[in-house]
């Protein structure tokens, strides 16, 4: 991999950082309403599987789906406005969190149902194979979803059919409260894809590069008319699972995780590898807290929908 995409990995992974950091505190100051669901920890798996795609393939996320917008090379601006249920936001502020949305831009979406972005993944693979293009679809859920018959459908007819796209399980362990192990038989989400025919493979959701080499290698495949792959990324969220559930989870258990960090072992690997300096490091950081800051600003100076106009689009 090229220093400059090595660089990129991390910019990446600090813009989704703190993009959701300054999220929680907008959220805390009563900024944005609903539901708000943190994505910080899971940077790696957005950050890598977004750079092994291009703009015009195509993205399905979930309710915790900031990260994968970012990675795609979503507008920060128009995205914190969406949170700020603001006019100037990517469904111009009808959506909110949940429902970031840009047909420009390959974002398909996501939604509050677990699982149902599974099918909808399914239908922008088949109209791609249909229309006869290369275009792939990135599809992200949770482990809890991979319990729903959605994920078993979905499975089998992309298989069947060859379709591609690449299903993509963000194994954080928790499903709200509920653990992986209180869901799931087995040890491995991926290990289901044997069901179906399919290539399956378990990485370190921590480790950017391992995930960007395992979705690189599942999209060639799916350019080549291979069909599906089903990866399962092990990692972990560090905040409750939407911001109004009070945390129920082990302190040591979370402590344990965050010294894995996935943004500090990358850090360390760049600078071992001569790849940045700490100067070029920090001066990465603050470009970005600057874009973010300048999000913010952008969204509070936008105007809210008006009544007139707030069923356009439906």
């Amino acid at each position: 991999m090229s220093k400059k995409k090595r660089c990129n990995l991390l910019k990446s992974m600090y813009t989704i950082r703190q993009f959701e950091e300054k999220a929680r505190d907008v959220f805390r100051e009563g900024l944005i309403y609903g539901a708000f669901h943190p994505y910080i920890g899971q940077e790696a798996v957005a950050a890598g599987a977004g750079a092994a795609v291009g703009k015009e393939d195509c993205v399905v996320s979930t309710h915790r789906g900031h990260g994968h917008c970012i990675a795609k090379g979503a507008d920060l601006k128009r995205m914190m406005a969406e949170l700020l249920g603001r006019e100037t936001g990517y469904s111009k502020g009808r959506g909110g969190s949940m429902h970031m949305f840009s047909v420009e831009e390959g974002l398909l979406g996501g939604n509050g149902i677990v699982g149902a972005g599974l099918p909808i993944a399914l239908g922008s693979a088949f109209s791609a194979q249909y229309r006869g293009t290369s275009q792939v679809t990135l599809c992200f859920f949770g482990e809890g979803a991979a319990s729903q018959g959605t994920f078993h459908e979905a499975m089998n007819l992309a298989s069947l059919w060859k379709l591609p796209v690449i299903y993509i399980c963000e194994n954080n362990l928790y499903a709200a409260t509920t653990h992986v192990s209180d869901s799931a038989p087995i040890v491995n989400i991926g290990d289901r894809a044997s069901a179906y025919g399919c290539p399956g493979k378990v990485v370190d959701g921590n480790d950017v590069q391992a995930v960007y080499e395992a979705v690189r290698e599942a999209v060639d495949r799916a350019r080549a008319d291979e069909g599906p792959t089903l990866i399962e990324c092990k990692t972990f969220r560090y905040y409750p699972h939407c911001m109004v559930i009070p945390e129920h989870r082990d302190k040591a258990e979370i402590d344990a995780w965050k010294k894995k960090d996935p943004i500090v072992r990358f850090e360390k690997e760049l600078l071992k590898e001569d790849v940045m300096t700490h100067e070029e490091q920090k001066k990465m950081r603050h470009e970005v807290q600057a874009a973010i800051e300048e999000a913010v600003r952008f969204a509070q100076e936008s105007p809210y929908p008006s009544v007139e106009t707030v069923s356009e689009g439906l």
